[in-house]
């Protein structure tokens, strides 16, 4: 014990009509996110918002060909649109968090759905490369950003018991949209050409807009007798005042956090790419017409099972979140690395499903595991940096593996370097989950003991709290 501090109620400090402080404490009730009601409607609304975003960002290699024969450029060069698109989802994500802070979630929802349409709109336009890089790439991904990330936001601050499965059935919405979108992008590409198809997606992500106005700003109260050290941790479990809200970059000094980021940046290096590079791969092996878009249609309905049965294992609170988290990013890495062995339709089928499924399940609870490192309170500006940083890997990997593809002519070089990158970033999980853990034992055993001294004959009651720090 480092060292002890006594603090000492008595009767007389106390004015008249006052009620003691344990009085206080007795009548009040926490107020936390609300587990249900309207949060369902928030739910079903984050549901399309991912699959009009991330089923988009997804399916994204559908595009890649065609584009790369139109251009007559190399692979390499060709991967910069999709990989600039996935830098800038995630380097706008820390604007979207500080203007869900200082607005709204549904504002900026609605703000997200009029860039991806505006950046979807002009890229149809095709007048070079470079425009595809500003309108498919800064647009697309700034708009993705700020739907993405203010919808999350919401789940998260809606649920608390039933978080882990809330945020399993609105993120499911990227795998549902995935399945519907890869025939029906191949499709619009034949029918319309990949200009005619930006368009029309354009208008579909129109329907975003829709999804932010149903986003209800949850309002934080206050219940009668409530002390003001509670009222101030609830008034954050809900949403923050706009006046105390700010983006908290000092979320950076904890190393858990760091080590995190560390584990995004590897991550995204390694589960964006094998997405883009899948189809060429596919069609490498000779495989023609639109089976290449039904492997990704399979992988998307292996997502959507992974991103289920993981959300409702993590309810099931049988292990940590991040314990998890670890397990299903080594196999995830695991997967990828034997992916190069298939020479057929069907090896490819298969390996692609448990691929999707184990990328369902890792999606399912790396962003919550966020709240584990930060609190609630501090969840929007942590994830905010999280994507952020995370960006470095998205922006870095896509270019490194179709570098390598175009090095060793072979698409099983882009591969090996995801399922590198994954394995290595499930040590990053380790170290941080033992490093809260440790925090946690030293933070319990620093508690608080109170002893109260009555008078029988008054009825009188006197407080003496002791805190003991470790």
């Amino acid at each position: 014990m480092s060292g002890t501090k006594s603090i000492v109620e008595r009767p007389s400090d106390r004015q008249p009509g006052e009620q003691p402080a344990e009085c206080l404490e007795m009548k009040s009730k926490r107020v936390g996110p609300p587990d249900g009601g309207y949060g369902w409607v928030v739910v079903a609304s984050a549901f399309f918002a991912m699959g009009l975003t991330g089923a988009v960002l997804k399916n994204i290699g559908l595009f890649f060909l065609d584009i790369q024969s139109h251009f007559g450029v190399l692979t390499s060069t060709t991967s910069w649109v999709s990989s600039t698109t996935i830098a800038m989802f995630h380097i706008g994500a820390p604007a979207a968090s500080a203007l869900t802070l200082r607005f709204s979630q549904r504002v900026v929802i609605v703000l997200g759905g009029v860039l991806c349409t505006l950046g979807m709109s002009l890229a149809s336009l095709d007048i070079n490369l470079p425009w595809l890089y500003l309108t498919l790439g800064v647009l697309q991904g700034t708009g993705i950003s700020f739907s993405w990330v203010p919808a999350i936001s919401m789940v998260n601050h809606y649920f608390s018991r039933w978080r882990p499965i809330a945020y399993a059935i609105a993120s499911s919405g990227e795998c549902v949209f995935a399945i519907v979108f890869s025939p029906l992008f191949k499709w619009l590409i034949e029918m319309y050409s990949w200009q005619g198809a930006l368009l029309i997606i354009g208008g579909l992500q129109f329907n975003l807009c829709v999804c932010g106005a149903l986003m209800r700003p949850l309002e934080a109260t206050r219940a009668p007798h409530m002390n003001l050290k509670e009222s101030a941790e609830d008034s954050a479990a809900a949403l923050p005042p706009k006046k105390k809200a700010v983006f908290q970059c000092g979320l950076l000094k904890k190393p858990e956090l760091l080590l995190y980021i560390l584990f995004a940046i590897f991550a995204a290096a390694g589960f964006f790419t094998p997405t883009l590079f899948l189809v060429p791969f596919a069609n490498s092996l000779g495989i023609d017409k639109y089976w290449p878009a039904f492997i990704l249609s399979v992988m998307a309905v292996a997502d959507l099972a992974g991103r289920l049965f993981c959300g409702w294992l993590a309810n099931m609170r049988l292990l940590r979140n991040l314990q998890l988290l670890t397990i299903v990013t080594m196999l995830l890495g695991v997967v990828l690395l034997l992916l190069p062995i298939s020479h057929n339709y069907w090896s490819v089928l298969v390996f692609a499903s448990i691929y999707g499924f184990l990328f369902g399940c890792m999606v399912a609870i790396h962003v919550t595991s966020i709240v584990d490192i930060v609190s609630l309170e501090g969840f929007d500006s942590g994830l905010g940096l999280f994507m952020l940083f995370r960006s470095i890997g998205g922006f870095l990997g896509p270019p490194a593996g179709g570098w390598l593809v175009d090095k060793a002519n072979n698409f099983s070089a882009a591969f090996s370097l995801s399922g590198f990158c994954l394995v290595t970033s499930a040590v990053f999980v380790v170290v941080v989950d033992r490093l809260i853990q440790r925090r946690k034992s030293v933070e319990a055993a620093g508690h608080q003991t109170i002893h109260y001294q009555g008078d029988g004959e008054t009825g009188k009651i006197e407080g003496l709290i002791i805190a003991q720090e470790s």
